[in-house]
């Protein structure tokens, strides 16, 4: 038997309160992050995202421009899935991708709540570099 959470009872309302959700939900959207910033983390992910941008790709298609084997593209596009970056469906006898792109507003949102959203000038970063760093 585990251990059940603790409920409260709100004699305002006579209602009982489950005050472990909150504790679920921050881990739930945790959970989420780690997946969708996992599965970020690498670059044939990347490309992929990148690739299904333009349109829906049957998988032999988004294998097609790397050098690497079906079997491993289809593991990447299982993490891709896994982290809700993409979905997949069957068509017949093929299997099609397609990009999820409400999946990263979550993120989105996470990085820009601290502030680093900001458009960089990188120009401007790279001239300021060359000065600081020039001997």
């Amino acid at each position: 038997m585990g251990i059940e959470p603790p409920i409260l009872r709100c004699t305002t309302f006579n209602q009982l309160v489950d005050v472990s959700y909150a504790g679920r939900l921050i881990n739930t959207m945790t959970h989420k992050l780690d997946a969708i910033f996992a599965a970020l983390a690498d670059p044939t992910r990347r490309a992929i995202l990148a690739m299904l941008l333009e349109d829906d790709m049957a998988v032999t298609d988004v294998a097609e421009p790397f050098a690497m084997s079906l079997a491993a593209i289809s593991k990447h596009l299982g993490v891709l899935a896994a982290a809700g970056l993409v979905s997949q469906e069957k068509r017949g006898r093929v299997k099609w991708c397609k990009l999820e792109p409400d999946a990263l507003r979550g993120a989105s949102a996470w990085m820009q709540g601290f502030g680093q959203m900001d458009a960089i000038d990188l120009d401007a970063f790279e001239a300021f570099l060359t000065q600081e760093l020039a001997p």
